[in-house]
């Protein structure tokens, strides 16, 4: 949606070039049916050669970002912060409606027969946009560590993990991350510390890894020398460079993820859950369109429990 509200900005020629390209990726990411962060637009400029790979940089597209969408030549929906939303509570105008989103839904829980039982963990919250489609899908649970993982959610995790345990399934943890001194290193925490809580789960580090790196070649930056772990980082790999997961197309990482999940479930059983739930899903579509009657015969049935339905 482009609105103008300052119809007097100017751009220069090389400002005006920049916002056409941004334009174009913001034009293929909606055809993926994804939205931006304002993160990973950078992130694709800089691996498109539009702009270097900077602090200063990643400012100024910033800058230039906000005053497109002012000036009305970037849409104001174009980019996502999903570090904000507004909540509110949900508003229907009958019974009918709420029962026919309810059958949308409503989900059985299609992982309590497998083997294994599988979470997405992913370092940034900004990303957590790209992999809810994926994750919804396979309906498996998604989560933000936002960094190092607090000690409280990190138990919380290991609760939850446990419960799966106590179902006799096996936890398997797909986790997501930079390739930076930290980044490296918070697979192995989550690992180190899920188990100091009595979760013996699988962490996998799903990305970002070397062999991605040489593969689809995300642009790079130096690595973070203040890092306490640069010197171990540099040791271990033999890079003096990192490389940050929003570089990644949403449609690689989503690819990545999916595939990961359908290695670690029984397809079988799987189709015999989603069977299933449609069956269950029918029962509610079917009250929904009906709903006339079946409120007739709940008054009825209010006054007179005698009575039947027709």
């Amino acid at each position: 949606m482009l609105i103008q509200y300052r119809p007097d900005k100017k751009f220069r020629s090389k400002t005006v070039s920049l916002i056409a390209k941004a334009n174009e990726i913001i034009a293929e990411y909606i055809a993926q049916g994804y939205a931006l962060s304002l993160r990973q637009l950078y992130y694709q400029l800089v691996s498109q050669n539009v702009i270097e790979n900077s602090e200063k940089s990643y400012k100024r597209i910033s800058d230039v970002m906000s005053d497109a969408r002012y000036a009305g030549q970037i849409s104001w929906e174009a980019l996502e912060d999903r570090t904000r939303s507004v909540r509110s509570l949900s508003h229907w105008k009958c019974p009918s409606e709420i029962i026919e989103s309810a059958s949308r839904s409503f989900h059985h829980d299609l992982w309590r027969k497998q083997r294994n039982r599988v979470e997405v963990w992913v370092e940034k919250d900004a990303l957590t946009g790209v992999l809810e489609r994926v994750c919804n899908r396979n309906d498996v649970s998604y989560f933000s560590c936002r960094g190092n993982t607090s000690t409280t959610e990190m138990w919380r995790g290991a609760q939850r993990l446990r419960a799966y345990q106590r179902q006799g399934q096996q936890p398997c943890v797909l986790y997501l991350g930079d390739h930076d001194p930290s980044g490296l290193d918070m697979s192995r925490d989550v690992e180190q510390r899920l188990n100091e809580f009595g979760a013996s789960a699988i962490v996998r580090r799903l990305a970002l890894n070397l062999d991605q790196i040489e593969r689809w070649r995300p642009p790079p930056q130096p690595a973070k020398q203040t890092d306490s772990r640069y010197r171990e980082y540099v040791r271990t790999t033999g890079q003096k460079q990192s490389w940050e997961l929003d570089a990644l197309d949403p449609t690689t990482l989503s690819d990545l993820v999916e595939n990961a999940i359908k290695s670690l479930r029984d397809p079988s059983g799987w189709q015999e859950a989603i069977e299933e739930q449609e069956q269950e899903r029918k029962l509610l579509i079917n009250t929904s369109e009906k709903w006339e009657s079946v409120a007739a015969f709940l008054a009825t049935s209010t006054t007179d429990s005698g009575n039947s339905f027709q």
